[in-house]
């Protein structure tokens, strides 16, 4: 089974982030707040994509389910401060 620190680590092996949290305790349904200055001037679908693109074949193969919030890190420090 996965785990959330497995998962974190091939987010950021494959992508660039400047933080990336992962939750999730079954092995397969995960929550993910990824920071990454790669999705400055892409829409949230763009986003994903990178992430899906990072995790390649896990993502058909262990991962059931991801929900991810994706951040450019100016939205992020922006977050952070309310």
């Amino acid at each position: 089974m996965l785990t959330a620190n497995e998962l974190r680590s091939y987010i950021t092996n494959g992508l660039a982030c400047d933080h990336v949290e992962v939750l999730g305790d079954d092995g397969q349904h995960f929550e993910a707040v990824i920071v990454s200055p790669q999705f400055t001037g892409k829409n949230k679908v763009q986003q994903h994509q990178l992430v899906y693109l990072a995790l390649g074949e896990r993502m058909h193969a262990e991962i059931h389910a991801l929900a991810m919030r994706t951040f450019t890190p100016e939205a992020w420090a922006l977050s952070t401060k309310q």
